[in-house]
């Protein structure tokens, strides 16, 4: 006998569960928001939205909260978060080209997190342009979602790939972060 309490080792697991499950709902959440804003509600007329659903049908993430994100993102279900999306560039450890996708109500506080990770992992942004002319945007074969693919995948060092892959995992964190890019052969 350990001596500790089954309702307590359960507790711990299904804490940790929910915290993944939370950030996962609320990145869904975001993304099916800016997609209303940006196409209207309707998931037959906007691509977008059709996706974004989807793929938070397929993380089993509840009808409620994504009619809810859907209502937000048209103005109905009134909310003081303006969401943006941006797109931020940078060059990461061994020279990696770096693209991260945000969505974000507050541009200037994602920007520092973002800029406190990259340069702790020795990464650094660069200005518009400066990492996206490695990337081509196009419908991705593997969940036909549009992405940035790498028009050429780079060779790196075992110790820049595991240095960018927790640079990566760091990122990913972040509630606003949607999705990392890299043209780094991992």
């Amino acid at each position: 006998m350990s001596g500790h309490s089954h309702a307590k080792t359960v507790k711990r697991t299904k804490e940790a569960e929910d915290k993944k499950k939370s950030q996962i709902f609320s990145k869904m959440a975001r993304l099916i928001s800016i997609a209303a804003k940006q196409g209207g509600t309707n998931p037959e007329t906007n691509p977008k939205l059709r996706m974004a659903v989807e793929t938070a049908r397929s993380a089993n993430m509840p009808k409620d909260n994504i009619e809810r994100a859907v209502k937000k993102g048209s103005g109905e279900y009134l909310s003081d978060e303006n969401l943006e999306e941006i797109t931020v560039e940078s060059f990461g450890p061994g020279g990696a080209a770096i693209i991260i996708e945000i969505i974000t109500e507050n541009k200037n506080r994602s920007l520092a997190e973002i800029k406190q990770i990259l340069s702790s992992f020795g990464a650094k942004l660069v200005n518009e342009g400066g990492a996206r002319w490695m990337f081509e945007r196009k419908i991705s074969q593997e969940n036909n979602n549009l992405e940035w693919l790498p028009k050429q995948k780079m060779e790196a060092t075992k110790k820049d790939k595991e240095s960018c892959q927790k640079l990566f995992k760091s990122l990913e964190e972040l509630d606003s972060v949607q999705k990392v890019y890299s043209n780094l052969k991992l």
